[in-house]
């Protein structure tokens, strides 16, 4: 039997058949709409979220610039990787490879965060920006390097952001003069 004949025989017309299908279905999509409503996350207004891994990633510099390895190893994730030269995985290697710039003569760094990128769920940042470090050579003389740092950050469960993923590329005896301005500003609202 032909799809015509069935539905010419039945009382309603295919375009009838069509609307009630649909309707039969308002009350399932409905449902599903509520469920996903429900379960996206509300994320706050994205420059909050900007403004809080902004001065989370100053704050993590600064944890540096003022040698305090205690707020440095605080804002680190337990399973952070950090990659340069070699890769370091987890807080307890990051922070003993960086004890150098802890100590009272170490080398001195400071970076600024320049772009930061969250994902729309609100728990994944990328901050991207300029760094400076100040060393000095084997004849007493101050060296100082420049370079791009990038920073990935991590909301955990009490809303605290903390870093997994870090990486810079190699430093330069110079950087863009906007960028060197960046370094040297004050810190704004984050101080």
């Amino acid at each position: 039997m032909e799809s015509s004949a069935i539905c010419s025989s039945s009382r309603y017309q295919p375009t009838q058949l069509k609307r009630i299908e649909a309707m039969n279905r308002l009350p399932t999509l409905a449902l599903c709409s509520t469920l996903f409503v429900a379960w996206t996350p509300v994320v706050a207004d994205d420059s909050d979220a900007i403004a809080e891994v902004r001065c989370t990633e100053i704050a993590f510099s600064h944890s540096v610039e003022n040698k305090d390895q205690v707020a440095f190893a605080a804002l680190l994730d337990d399973d952070a990787r950090f990659v340069g030269a070699a890769a370091l995985r987890g807080k307890s290697s990051i922070v003993e490879a960086w004890s150098v710039f802890f100590q009272e003569n170490g080398p001195e760094l400071i970076w600024r965060p320049q772009f930061i990128e969250i994902l729309k769920s609100g728990d994944l940042a990328l901050s991207r920006g300029p760094y400076r470090m100040r060393s000095r050579d084997e004849t007493g003389d101050i060296v100082e390097e420049w370079g791009t740092y990038n920073s990935v950050w991590q909301k955990n469960e009490q809303g605290e952001w903390h870093i997994i993923f870090d990486a810079g590329d190699t430093a330069s005896d110079s950087l863009e003069e906007k960028l060197t301005l960046l370094i040297e500003e004050n810190a704004g609202k984050c101080s």
